[in-house]
């Protein structure tokens, strides 16, 4: 008899899916899933099925392939299907074989569930998956989140069989005398969770017969923990974090009272694509390190005057924008350049993103760049020459903003101009200056 009313109650309790809606079942044609589809039947579910053929076990695949379509008719029940070539997926991407088939079913069973109209994809997993996975993540290495096992539902994918364990879906399978189909191999201990499924749980058993019930227990309290750190990060990231337009702030002082510190942390800036090994680095910098850069995939953090700054990293492009005497308007990463000639000697005051310089001492082509390693110049009413690293210091400049700042270079190699911040004292507009160009920066982004 097969156990419909536990079934339904997992459906509802943990709200996988409405009892009219339209069930997409991935099934293999093993034990789990033909468990699953036969509770789906029982319970009047509005379901499908999908089969993948990997075709990595030649006529063995084709007849797994076959077996579902039979199940498929003799309940009459829509049929979804599909071949790949898997080890060619395997190669192209250089990912193993595991990888591209576990790729591959995801992709396509949200396909389907698309294009035909299902609501949910249903996988039968059970209890000693969701064991078999915490040993692996633990095996590997993991933070809470790889401790709360497989989730009943994860966006569009549930899991209604995790109510059960294994040795309950082999007797249900004896019991009512159904049919299924054997994977070899599963048989094979090449396969880290098939090792574990084969060699490690039975040894475990031995010491805790009742190993799924106590799992199932632990699995309740990691997810509870889990939840109580979602919270916690939650109400830290509204107290600590200053937005400044794409760029988010937080005071050293409040990282350094973080208690635990390095899992709050790595909750915290987990989204911005920190590691672990960052964490550390990121800890033992606050009190030795100003000034000190990490860099994700997506974002740049800077320790910088008593501040944690976050900003994403933006593709700045590397060549120079070359400025030939005709040219009036000019495109430079994050800004526009407009030029104007002059026969009055106009000074351009309170305008920091303009600057007059007399025409007579430009030698063409100029050049607009970011900063090098060396460059100085004569800041306009200081005596003597100042590495721009230096000047950028003194303005209280960021350091993750110091490349995105454009630089004026005459045809002789001299800084003109630090757009936005300051000219060179020897190309101001004098009493000998016959004519003046105007340069203008407005910023685009």
């Amino acid at each position: 008899m097969l156990p419909v009313k536990l079934f339904t109650d997992f459906i509802d309790l943990n709200n996988l899916f409405g009892h009219s809606s339209k069930v997409l079942a991935a099934v293999s044609g093993g034990m789990d899933s033909v468990v699953m589809v036969h509770l789906l039947k029982s319970a009047g579910v509005n379901f499908g099925i999908a089969h993948c053929n990997f075709q990595l076990r030649g006529d063995e695949s084709t007849g797994d392939q076959e077996f579902c379509r039979r199940l498929a008719e003799k309940l009459q029940i829509p049929f979804h299907t599909i071949n790949f070539d898997t080890l060619k997926y395997s190669a192209d991407k250089k990912i193993s074989t595991q990888m591209a088939a576990r790729e591959l079913r995801y992709q396509w069973f949200e396909e389907v569930r698309i294009q035909s109209g299902y609501l949910v994809i249903a996988l039968a997993h059970h209890q000693n998956d969701a064991i078999e996975t915490i040993l692996l993540n633990l095996t590997r290495g993991t933070g809470i989140a790889g401790m709360h096992g497989i989730l009943p539902k994860n966006g569009a994918l549930v899991r209604p069989l995790l109510f059960l364990n294994r040795e309950e879906i082999k007797n249900i399978i004896d019991e009512n005398g159904l049919d299924y189909v054997e994977d070899s191999s599963n048989a094979s201990v090449k396969y880290a969770r098939n090792k574990l499924r084969l060699e490690v749980i039975p040894k475990l058993k031995e010491l805790n017969p009742d190993l799924e019930q106590t799992f199932e227990k632990n699995l309740q309290h990691f997810r509870d923990l889990e939840q109580l750190l979602t919270q916690k990060v939650a109400e830290l990231k509204k107290a600590l974090f200053v937005y400044h337009d794409e760029e988010v702030h937080l005071l050293l002082e409040d990282l350094k009272k973080l208690e635990p510190q390095k899992l709050l942390l790595f909750n915290l800036l987990q989204e911005f694509g920190v590691n672990e090994t960052i964490v550390d680095d990121l800890i033992s910098s606050l009190e030795k390190h100003p000034g000190r850069m990490f860099e994700t995939p997506g974002y740049r953090l800077v320790l910088d005057r008593g501040k944690l700054i976050i900003s994403p990293v933006k593709q700045v492009k590397k060549e120079e924008t070359l400025i030939r005497p005709d040219d009036r308007e000019l495109e430079y990463p994050g800004y526009k350049l407009s030029i104007l000639h002059d026969d009055s000697p106009l000074i351009i005051k309170n305008n920091p993103l303009a600057v007059s310089v007399d025409t007579d001492l430009l030698i063409y082509p100029l050049t607009l760049r970011a900063w090098q390693q060396g460059d100085h110049f004569y800041p306009l009413g200081m005596r003597g020459n100042k590495k721009i690293s230096d000047f950028f210091i003194g303005e209280k400049v960021p350091l993750h903003k110091k490349n995105e700042i454009p630089l004026l270079i005459n045809g002789n190699g001299e800084v003109v101009w630090v757009g936005g911040y300051r000219p060179d004292e020897r190309y101001k507009v004098s009493k000998e200056t016959k004519k003046v160009t105007i340069f203008e920066l407005m910023k685009t982004i």
